[in-house]
């Protein structure tokens, strides 16, 4: 929560704002990345990529080799999901 107090001038005030506010997100920000950097989720990120690039290579692939419209594809890669 960010509160501006009524010291000297308008402008002096709103300049306290702007920068307290300017101080509180960034306290913020280097807070979320230090514990998200510690908590391995940037490793879940990179793995959801990984799985979403095979996914569209996979999909790329059935488009070539059977011209399967993007509803099948979905269909047969979901069918195979279940398998696993």
């Amino acid at each position: 929560m960010i509160i501006g107090f009524g010291f000297g001038s308008p402008l002096e005030s709103l300049m306290m704002l702007i920068l307290t506010s300017i101080l509180s997100y960034s306290l913020y920000r280097a807070w979320r990345n230090f514990t998200r950097r510690n908590s391995g989720r940037l490793d879940d990120r990179e793995q959801r990529r990984a799985f979403y690039i095979e996914q569209r290579e996979r999909a790329r692939q059935m488009m070539r080799e059977w011209d399967l419209t993007d509803e099948e594809i979905e269909r047969r890669l979901d069918r195979e999901e279940e398998r696993l």
